[in-house]
């Protein structure tokens, strides 16, 4: 399948709410097993969540910077 995929990393700054953005697109059958490809070698905390509208959401924590991958069908 082809997705859009939104991934957001949070500020650990707690007086600066901004975070990164980053937009792409990308071919998978495994959303999951995108997440964890691309982080390999680090120690991650993954929470997957399925929106009513159909896009997957995975909120990683790597040593308590927090990144949220959001995967929409393209």
């Amino acid at each position: 399948m082809r997705y859009e995929v939104i991934r957001e990393i949070f500020n650990k700054c707690s007086g600066n709410q901004m975070r990164d953005v980053f937009v792409s697109t990308v071919e998978t059958d495994d959303p999951e097993g995108y997440v964890r490809n691309l982080l390999k070698g680090k120690e991650v905390v993954i929470d997957k969540d399925v929106l009513p509208d159909g896009t997957i959401e995975f909120d990683v924590d790597i040593a308590g910077l927090k990144q949220r991958f959001s995967f929409t069908e393209d």
